[in-house]
């Protein structure tokens, strides 16, 4: 299959990780006010870890081994060791809506990483699009003004993004593995690391206190959290590094419409004005079709 070209099991898959992520997003607002941020993360994905291993098991598929555990390793430990350690440490006093502009760099952080690691060819339409996507979500969250977020916390989540940013290449670069059984293995790896983070910040270790607090975390861990995950990969396989990138984009969005229809969030003429501006960037950065043929060789699985 042509990588630049997805065929539609990968756009429903692609719509179906974007969904699952601005779901996670908010579960994510209503947990934290309950959780301390490492704790919280590591409860999250002790479920989840639990969930891929029983479909593991059903499925009878074996963990990654040899080269293909070691990028499974490198993957959990930048997503799950680094990347949502240092979202959830940032967002205790960054606002969500700027910590979803910051996030959104992940596609302009995707494509400059993966032309480097020379997995895609530069093109200057990738990189338009991702400007105009992240000035779709700059345009969202215009109105918030003067949130006083310390440059440390903000800084924490644009090393998230480009953690999140740096895994996608790793998976790129890995051997043929199975979604599950890549997911199963990196939070196995990640998951002591968030433990040992909330040990080290010596955090209460306790369970939720309130039952909107257990629905967050049970929604995030049984269901949110292994469909985004599993999907990801699956998606990435299929397609390239920087498209598959564009979920980060399209999350924040989602998110606020979710957050209206969920906790009454208010919609903002910002969200009716830079909405098109992010589908156009996602469209133009990563769904438009190339008039001229990719050159083949960029991606470490074509030849």
């Amino acid at each position: 299959m042509d990588a630049a070209r997805p065929d539609r099991t990968t756009l429903a898959a692609f719509a179906a990780v974007v969904l699952a992520g601005g779901s996670n997003m908010v579960a994510v607002r209503v947990s934290d006010s309950g959780l301390a941020p490492f704790w919280g993360a590591t409860l999250r994905f002790a479920i989840a870890a639990g969930v891929v291993l029983v479909i593991l098991r059903a499925r009878r598929l074996p963990l990654p081994r040899g080269r293909a555990f070691a990028f499974a390793a490198a993957y959990g430990f930048l997503t799950f060791g680094l990347s949502f350690a240092l979202f959830y440490w940032g967002v205790v006093r960054v606002p969500a809506g700027m910590a979803g502009v910051v996030m959104a760099s992940t596609p302009l952080l995707s494509f400059l990483l993966a032309v480097g690691h020379r997995l895609e060819p530069f093109r200057w339409r990738g990189l338009a699009g991702a400007v105009l996507a992240i000035a779709g979500i700059l345009t969202i969250f215009a109105g918030q003004r003067g949130s006083g977020a310390p440059i440390a916390s903000i800084l924490a989540i644009l090393g998230s993004a480009a953690c999140a940013a740096e895994s996608g290449i790793v998976l790129k670069r890995a051997p043929q593995t199975d979604p599950v059984a890549m997911n199963a293995a990196a939070m196995l790896v990640g998951l002591p690391i968030l433990f040992a983070l909330s040990l080290v910040a010596h955090e209460r270790l306790s369970a939720p206190a309130h039952a909107s607090t257990w629905a967050a975390l049970l929604f995030m861990g049984l269901i949110g959290t292994p469909v985004l995950f599993v999907l990801f990969v699956f998606v990435l396989d299929r397609w390239t590094v920087s498209a598959t990138s564009y979920q980060f984009v399209l999350v924040p969005v989602v998110a606020i419409a979710l957050a209206w229809a969920l906790i009454h969030e208010p919609l903002t003429m910002a969200l009716a004005l830079g909405s098109p501006l992010v589908l156009a960037g996602v469209w133009v950065g990563a769904l438009a079709p190339d008039r001229a043929p990719v050159r083949a060789g960029h991606d470490a699985r074509e030849g």
